[in-house]
């Protein structure tokens, strides 16, 4: 992992991974031009998978950035889909470490295949994937299969505030006093 360096005072460190160093600014991570490793470095079994991990990952990402957008309130400068990574990380490297081996081996991995291996960790560790994290509302965590809609839920005093985000970019938000509103991304 990087080890970072405190450059000035909570605004500026840097580290280097994998021989790229990164600069960040302002809650914004920078990789510079050049790597400083060579450039068979990047070719060693472990780098190799640690990069169709992180593809895989992307597969996913893109798979329910739709929904992401609506269920994670971005953390600083960041996006809700960093947000949802960073919360995620280290349960989906484990949900998908043998499907990065089978890619390494030059086997086809799909989505379907991404998203069985997510969903049979998720089944297995039903706290360990955050598939809902909004400000002011309960985190919903994945059980098992992706669903078509995300029930948020809110309490304020005695008043409940429900949203059901759905996978096609319809928002239903049911108010405290029995209204609803509906809207479409």
């Amino acid at each position: 992992m990087a080890k970072i360096k405190q450059v000035g005072i909570g605004r500026k460190t840097s580290g280097t991974i994998d021989g790229i160093t990164y600069v960040t600014r302002n809650g914004v991570t920078y990789a510079r031009s050049a790597p400083t490793m060579p450039a068979k470095a990047y070719k060693t079994p472990a780098a190799l998978k640690r990069q169709a991990i992180f593809k895989l990952i992307q597969m996913h990402l893109r798979f329910h950035l739709r929904t992401i957008k609506q269920t994670f309130t971005p953390k600083g400068n960041g996006s809700p889909s960093n947000r949802y990574y960073s919360l995620n990380n280290k349960a989906l490297t484990q949900a998908l470490d043998a499907l990065a081996d089978q890619y390494v081996a030059g086997k086809d991995v799909t989505i379907d295949d991404v998203e069985s291996a997510i969903s049979a960790y998720a089944v297995e560790h039903p706290t360990a994937i955050r598939i809902a994290s909004l400000s002011g509302y309960q985190e919903v965590f994945l059980t098992g299969k992706w669903p078509d809609t995300i029930t948020l839920n809110a309490h304020g005093g005695d008043s409940t505030v429900i949203i059901i985000v759905a996978e096609n970019g319809t928002t239903t938000t049911i108010n405290a006093d029995g209204t609803t509103t509906i809207s479409k991304t």
